[in-house]
């Protein structure tokens, strides 16, 4: 640990805090740092691993120096955590603090870590810990992009006093410069540090047949001077590894049939290789440790148990006593009950194997031993989610992706360019490994193309999610007038995108409107007024196109009710079947729609509906169905289809019955007497027999195509002008009305309370709170009732009802319920997204565990995760602490609450 640094009044603290390093700076470390000495903020977007945190660290230091203060923040408690204890053994424990909400450990000190949701909170507190602030370091400022927390990020990049420096840490994005000149827009200046080259090069592999190959096309030569490899590397980036291609297409004919009819084997069939063999490939390579990136919790877990039982051992003896050691050490305060619970002894085996899994469903006690454990080089393999690649400081010579689609919450989708250099940027840790190894295994479902199309991809830009929200407005109009907090709402970055692509289509309006201005010299008629003759065609083009509409409509219903009366046994005709069919039952498809299955005379079952009929069907005759079986057996279609041949022909059944399969247009409604007057009057038109006609046409064609076009484009600017303050204006209505704000757009006392609310459930817990819903609840039914406004549920399925444990819970819980129902009409009325469902499930949870019982009790069976409780517990003592300083009945109970919620595994 170094000593803190001294201030001298010379400007040498450069000198001296790369002294304390022991390595010597790149250039853009030098550059950064050189900026922040001139006093100026700056952005420093650098690949994972490159050493962007250095920049941030002399941020500190210079705090330091100057005997002022530095905040370092970060997107998520876990890295906020790790950093304090960085700091803390390079400065000493007195002059590094920690902020989480949960965690508060000598916060006066002059250098603290805390997440962003603090200092926001600070700033709109107006706290005077904010008095001496020198620096402060946003960590990961890409997490800007995500959508539960991009509001945070840009809250406190607009309303930090502008005197603070700001050192924004960001992984290498296609937009860097666009940001930068955002961030010295509202910041007062900014410079942009962009380093594009990694400390330690990056390998591109592809994993088939038991194979590793080379992603792309290898640029090296022997013999050959560096810099002519260099270059002919640099030609060749990107190229796809044509041995790669060929294999694929070979693969690809593996169903190519002779001139006689034979089927040739396959040349090359692509095998997706397992886990105990890719790992086995790894060792052999020495390309251990290695991060195996699996989409999904389960996943995650699963891959730990099959390269378990593969007999995976990747530990000596001695490795395996260490980790005992430190596993014994990391969770010695955690209830062995609970313990017992999470599965220890199953998770201790994996991890002496040297294999472990890191994701959100473990317990943090777990993921940190996983953590530390890796960082000492005591684990070969950790399979995770792709959440590690956010921060956490576990660098890997190796990283392999088994899958490049991951699932969003509504469906399956590719790895975008940005992730995918996220996810890969942990491999090559520094100082130790001369390259890093990235590795995708084959998938049937992705060409080779593809893969190497998205790895050769350098463009993944940064996208705001900023959104006002209640909390928000609050906020900002206690600490600002009307104008000034609409003023700071427009300075977010994501208005300053919006104004940018504005600004473009603008520029492309200009040139619209002058191709139309230049058109219009070609649309003047000596026969007669053009616009007006040009006016009557599209009515008459519209009409037309209406009653087609109107037709087909009509027709579509009539087969669709025709379908839906045919019964099983009847026979129709239809074209495509060369012949009649017997109809063997009817079933509706997703969306409604009645479709017949039908046995043709050749024995084929298939489906009819209106995409296969252009008429109404018309039964014909009928058929008696095979009284066992079902249509999918041979043996019954093969009766049906011998009946069938013995059916008329449907021309003699309608000439016997005097049936008609004719269409009766219902829909005509005028239509036809309103096109026949419109044709007249286009006919009488005198330009209708101008000479020029056909050149007038063209030229109108031609103005019809840009007028669209500016149209769309009008419609594009008018909505992304100004649109997040029209939200505010919308937000501002609903607080206006349940009184929040008073008629001048100043918080009420109502309004005061919300502002110290934090939550995406902000108003309805205010809303709650005014109206007393909380006010007789004991501690654990506080617990309750704060898990139902807060959790959500990982399953598709819609949230069920269920009884609440108490009856004052349960009569709570129907009050908050019957708030939410007001506020999201409110909402709509106000053109906003209604408040989400409210999701009963975890309340029992909640409630059980404040009442003191152990994980499995308070668990109840539910399938939920060790990880996900406590996380869900910590977000309950996270909103039910925000309570604590309001003047409420509720807020002398609320340090009980605490005590009972942040215990066990969820206090670790």
């Amino acid at each position: 640990m170094s000593s803190a640094p001294r201030h001298d009044g010379n400007d040498d603290a450069r000198a001296r805090f790369t002294a304390s390093l022991g390595f010597r700076l790149d250039d853009f470390q030098d550059v950064a740092i050189d900026a922040l000495r001139r006093s100026t903020s700056v952005l420093v977007a650098a690949p994972t691993g490159a050493g962007k945190t250095v920049v941030g660290e002399f941020a500190c230091y210079d705090a330091l120096e100057r005997g002022q203060r530095a905040f370092y923040t970060t997107p998520i408690k876990a890295l906020s955590n790790q950093k304090f204890r960085d700091l803390a053994a390079r400065y000493g424990p007195s002059e590094v603090g920690l902020l989480t909400g949960d965690r508060s450990v000598n916060g006066n000190a002059p250098i603290v870590v805390m997440t962003t949701e603090v200092l926001r909170n600070m700033i709109y507190e107006r706290s005077r810990a904010l008095d001496n602030l020198l620096h402060v370091v946003l960590d990961e400022v890409h997490y800007l992009a995500d959508r539960s927390r991009g509001a945070v990020w840009e809250e406190v990049l607009i309303q930090l006093p502008r005197a603070v420096q700001v050192t924004s840490l960001s992984a290498t994005v296609s937009n860097a410069e666009t940001f930068g000149a955002w961030l010295d827009q509202v910041r007062g200046g900014c410079e942009v540090i962009i380093e594009e080259r990694r400390p330690v090069p990056l390998r591109h592999h592809y994993f088939v047949n038991g194979r590793i190959h080379p992603t792309f096309r290898a640029g090296q030569q022997k013999g050959a001077s560096a810099a002519h490899r260099e270059r002919a590397a640099q030609a060749l980036a990107g190229v796809p590894n044509p041995e790669l291609i060929a294999m694929e297409r070979r693969a690809s004919q593996r169903n190519r049939v002779t001139k006689r009819g034979r089927r040739l084997p396959p040349e090359v069939r692509l095998r997706w290789p397992s886990r105990p063999e890719v790992i086995e490939e790894l060792t052999r390579r020495q390309w251990l440790p290695a991060i195996l990136f699996v989409f999904s919790r389960a996943g995650c877990d699963a891959a730990v148990t099959q390269l378990h039982d593969a007999g995976v051992r990747l530990t000596s003896t001695a490795q395996r006593t260490e980790i005992d050691a430190i596993v014994d050490t990391m969770l010695a305060d955690i209830p062995a009950v609970d313990l017992e619970v999470l599965g220890v002894d199953t998770w201790r085996s994996a991890l002496r194997d040297g294999v472990a899994a890191h994701h959100a469903g473990m317990v943090p006690a777990f993921k940190e031993c996983v953590e530390v454990l890796f960082q000492r080089g005591l684990l070969g393999v950790v399979v995770a989610t792709e959440t590690l690649a956010l921060g956490i400081n576990m660098p890997a010579r190796t990283v392999v992706l088994e899958r490049l689609e991951k699932w969003n919450g509504d469906a399956h989708v590719m790895l975008t360019p940005g992730e995918y250099t996220q996810l890969t940027g942990r491999a090559g840790r520094r100082g130790i490994d001369n390259v890093g190894h990235a590795v995708v295994l084959h998938q049937r479902s992705i060409d080779f193309r593809t893969v190497a199309g998205l790895v050769g991809t350098r463009s993944y830009p940064l996208r705001s999610s900023f959104q006002p929200s209640y909390n928000m407005a609050i906020n900002l109009l206690r600490n600002h007038d009307l104008d000034a907090a609409e003023q700071l709402i427009a300075a977010s970055f994501a208005q300053y995108e919006a104004d940018a692509r504005v600004s473009r289509k603008a520029d492309r309006l200009r040139e619209l409107d002058e191709g139309i201005a230049g058109y219009a010299q070609h649309l003047a008629c000596d026969a007669g007024d053009w616009s007006a003759y040009w006016a009557l065609r599209q009515r008459l083009s519209v009409v037309e196109k209406s009653a087609a509409r109107s037709r087909r409509a009509a027709a579509t219903e009539q087969v669709r009710a025709a379908v839906a009366a045919l019964e099983p046994g009847d026979v129709i005709e239809h074209a495509s079947a060369d012949g009649p069919v017997a109809v063997t039952g009817i079933q509706l498809s997703k969306a409604g729609t009645p479709l017949a299955n039908v046995v043709t005379k050749q024995g084929a079952l298939t489906r009819l509906g209106p995409r296969e009929l252009t008429e109404p069907p018309t039964v014909i005759d009928r058929v008696q169905l095979p009284r066992t079986g079902n249509p999918r057996q041979r043996d019954y279609r093969r009766d049906v289809a011998r009946q069938l041949r013995t059916v008329r022909l449907a021309a003699a059944a309608a000439a016997d019955s005097g049936a008609s399969g004719n269409i009766v247009d219902e829909s005509d409604d005028g239509a036809a007497e309103k096109i026949a007057e419109l044709r007249t009057a286009v006919g009488r038109h005198p330009c209708h027999n101008c000479a020029q006609r056909s050149d007038h046409e063209r030229w109108q064609y031609r103005t019809d195509e840009l007028a669209e076009e500016a149209e769309r484009l009008r419609d594009d600017v008018m909505r992304a002008t100004g649109s997040l303050t029209r939200r505010f204006a919308r937000i501002r209505s609903v607080l206006t009305t349940l009184d929040y704000l008073d008629g001048s757009a100043r918080p009420t006392s109502d309004g005061m309370r919300l502002a110290r609310i934090y939550s995406d459930v902000d108003l309805l817990v205010a809303e709650s709170l005014r109206r007393g819903v909380l006010d007789d609840l004991d501690v654990a039914e506080l617990a309750g009732i704060a898990a139902l406004f807060l959790y959500e549920s990982r399953s598709d399925e819609p949230p069920q009802a269920r009884y609440l444990p108490t009856a004052r819970l349960d009569d709570a819980g129907d009050a908050v319920a019957s708030i939410a129902a007001e506020l999201r009409e409110h909402e709509r009325a106000a053109g906003l997204p209604p408040l989400r469902a409210l999701d009963p499930d975890f309340v029992e949870c909640a409630w059980r565990w404040a009442q003191g019982a152990d994980l499995d009790d308070a668990l109840g069976g539910r399938e939920l995760t060790g990880g996900d409780f406590v996380r869900n517990i910590k977000q309950i003592a996270d909103l039910l602490g925000q309570l604590r300083g309001l003047d409420e009945p509720v807020a002398e109970r609320i340090p009980a609450a605490l005590d009972a919620l942040l215990r066990g595994i969820v206090e670790w």
